[in-house]
Order: structure tokens, then C-alpha cells, then sequence
């Protein structure tokens, strides 16, 4: 029952088990959550959904699911011609709650029947009511609701806010960063870690008698440097640059994490700090003798400016800086200084089409120094990957 609707909640990322999906449909076998599609919602809710930041997803999948399912007019005119047709005296709600389950049919139906009543321009059924009102066991025959439908609910998407999208944004980020330690070095020093594994396989080919095996540590000389673009255009993805920061400063494996910025292009100067200020500024001379080719670079940008920024003496943007050497000159050093390089561009790859984006001329100059990829989980994992060759 409903077996495509597990299916949907897993694609939507509600990780639903096949143990909850078995409650779920024990407690239907029980009579619970059958009487209505809300009361479907609620329990289900309740069964397969772990936490809270998981609502919105499982209302994304509810929706998905039982869209457009709506009482059928055929069901709506019988239920009013029998509604109408003769009501007998009225019987009360406790009667009708303590009908067994296994009475007559017939007498089933003559008791409900009762339980309908008429007065003034109100029928109701349980405490229903025709027009408006609200009770989880009435029937609406017309007239505007006094409260939303589970479909209603699914759609108004309440718990968005519940998502924890932020904080997974940056573990997603974390995880694609632990790639980098494959890059840590394992074949220099001494032999004095004990590698358990082989020693248990040694141990056993000989019959039990103890044989140790050493290895040497797995050293974490992994040294990144991170250029980042910042101000201008850059404005715009400061939250998704934002998550990246957080990641990279989490990171526990890397041996040495240097960050330094720019303003839309490399000149003459990097800086200490995001403001680009004079006062904190390293000649860009200096900085490529203090860092050598055993960094790690990766630079953050969106590549988007005038060609005169590139190209053009002095064509830096902020007048009052001017390069003695176009941008692309200074861009070129760099890609051959670190023979590990790797650019992040913030503008997804369909951007990168100069015959929709006017500025993308620049962003496909670069791209022949640097490889370029997206700045996105999938991005950042494909460059990860890159560093671990030299160009």
C-alpha cells in the first residue's frame, strides 16, 4: 500500500527505513489514520519522520503524491441524496460510538443515518458543520473551510524555515574537502606506527604466532592556499563563498591554511584582509617567493570583468592601484608557480557562455590558466581531485 509514496519520500531525502514503513502500515491495518487523507498526513508524519528539519521535505512529498486526489462528484451527490432523503429520529453520538465493529451492515447504517441531523441551514455528522466550522470528524457539504486540508498544509510548506539547509551546505562542503587527505604523503620517515590489519593477516598466515607490522604515519603535509575574490560582483555569493570559508577553516587534516584576497584580479598586490587595504597588503613578488610549489593553489572567483582588466596596463579597476603588468601576466605566474592550481567560479557553467553573458569572455580567458569549476559540492570535489595532479 502506497508504495510509491515511500519512494517519493526517499527521493526527496525524508530517509524513510523499512521498519517505519512497517509501523506505518501496521497502524493502518489497526484502523488508524484510514478515516481521512489529514488523518493520513499526521500519522504518517509522526511514524516516518525523525526530526523536524525533515517536515518540509516530507509535506515537498506529500504533495508530490497525493496531488490533485479529490472526492469524486458521483460520491458527493450520493452522500447528499442519502443525507436528504428521510432522515429517521436522530440517535446520539454515544450510541454511534458504541456500535461494535461487527454489527449489521444495515444496522450500521440506519444508526449513522440518525446521527445526521437538520437545523436551519446547518447538517451535520459528528458535530460537523455545513457551513464553516471545524471538527475532525465532520463532514463539510458546502460552504468555505474553517481550517486547512492536509493538502492545504503540505502546500503552505509551514516548516521551510525548519531546514537545515545552512549547516548542511557547509558539512556537504567539509565532506568534499575530506578528498584532500589523500593527498598527504606516506612514503617518507620512519617505520613506527602499527598497522593493525596486517598484523592480524600476518598473524594468521602464521598459524597465530604474533608477527607485528609497522608502517610509517600517515603524515598531514598538506599546505593550501586560498586566493578569494572579494567586493564588486562578488557581493552576491558572499553566503555560498561564506560556507566554503567555514569548511576550509573546520578542516583538521591540512597541515597549513593560508588565506589572502583580491579585488576581480591579480596585480600587484594580495592582501591579509577582505577590504583590500594598503595597510595589510603583500607586494605579489614577495608573496610568490614565501610560498613555493609546495602549496596547494586555489583561487575564488567569478572571473568577471572588462577585458581591459586582463589585458591592459594600469587597467585595474581601482584606479588608484595600477599594474605595472596586465592581469593576465600576473594570472599566468601563478598558474605556473603552483603546479597545483585549481579556480572556483560562484557562476554556474551555463554562465560561462560568452552568447549569454557578455562579461564571460574573461571567465573563458582564465580558463585556459587555470582548470575551472563550479563552486558547488560537486564542483569542489572534481577540483579537489584535480590538486592531487600537477598540470
Amino acid at each position: 500500500m502506497f508504495v510509491k509514496f515511500f519512494y517519493e519520500l526517499r527521493n526527496v531525502g525524508v530517509p524513510v527505513s523499512l521498519n517505519e514503513w512497517l509501523t506505518l502500515m501496521e497502524a493502518l491495518n489497526q484502523g488508524i489514520g484510514i478515516a481521512n487523507l489529514d488523518e493520513f498526513y499526521l500519522v504518517a508524519r509522526s511514524i516516518l519522520v525523525k526530526s523536524e528539519t525533515q517536515f518540509d521535505n516530507y509535506d515537498l512529498a506529500f504533495q508530490n503524491y497525493f496531488s490533485g486526489i479529490e472526492t469524486p462528484p458521483d460520491l458527493v451527490n450520493e452522500a447528499l441524496a442519502w443525507l436528504y432523503n428521510g432522515l429517521p429520529p436522530e440517535v446520539t453520538a454515544q450510541e454511534l460510538r458504541a456500535l461494535p465493529v461487527e454489527s449489521n451492515p444495515a444496522e450500521t447504517r440506519k444508526i449513522v443515518n440518525t446521527n445526521f441531523r437538520q437545523d436551519g441551514n446547518k447538517a451535520t455528522k459528528g458535530g460537523g458543520s455545513r457551513r464553516g466550522g471545524s471538527n475532525p470528524k465532520g463532514v463539510r457539504l458546502d460552504g468555505a473551510p474553517g481550517n486547512f486540508t492536509a493538502m492545504q498544509v503540505a502546500a503552505r510548506r509551514n516548516y521551510r524555515g525548519f531546514r537545515g539547509d545552512m549547516i548542511l551546505g557547509v558539512r556537504k562542503f567539509e565532506a568534499a574537502l575530506r578528498v584532500l587527505r589523500q593527498l598527504t604523503n606516506q612514503h617518507e620517515g620512519l617505520k613506527n606506527e602499527l598497522d593493525i590489519n596486517l598484523t592480524i593477516d600476518k598473524t594468521c598466515r602464521n598459524a597465530g604466532r604474533l608477527e607485528l607490522v609497522w608502517d610509517r604515519p600517515r603524515k598531514n603535509n598538506l599546505k593550501i592556499l586560498l586566493l578569494m575574490d572579494s567586493g564588486g560582483s562578488m557581493d552576491m555569493h558572499i553566503n555560498l563563498c561564506s560556507r566554503l570559508f567555514t569548511a576550509f577553516k573546520r578542516s583538521s587534516h591540512l597541515k597549513e591554511l593560508k588565506i589572502y584576497y583580491f579585488h576581480n584580479c591579480i596585480y600587484d598586490y594580495i592582501y591579509e584582509k577582505p577590504n583590500c587595504s594598503e595597510e595589510q597588503a603583500l607586494t605579489t613578488y614577495d608573496f610568490l617567493r614565501k610560498y613555493d610549489d609546495s602549496y596547494r593553489l586555489i583561487i575564488i572567483g567569478d572571473a568577471s570583468m572588462a577585458e581591459s582588466e586582463l589585458m591592459a596596463v594600469n587597467g585595474a579597476i581601482d584606479y588608484d592601484q595600477l599594474n605595472s603588468d596586465p592581469g593576465v601576466v600576473w594570472l599566468e605566474r601563478f598558474a605556473k608557480h603552483f603546479s597545483h592550481n585549481v579556480w572556483l567560479n560562484p557562476i554556474p557553467a551555463g554562465g560561462w557562455d560568452e552568447r549569454m553573458n557578455y562579461r564571460a569572455r574573461s571567465i573563458n580567458m582564465i580558463r585556459q590558466l587555470f582548470p575551472m569549476y563550479e563552486l558547488s559540492v560537486n564542483g569542489l570535489e572534481q577540483a579537489v581531485k584535480r590538486l592531487k595532479v600537477s598540470r
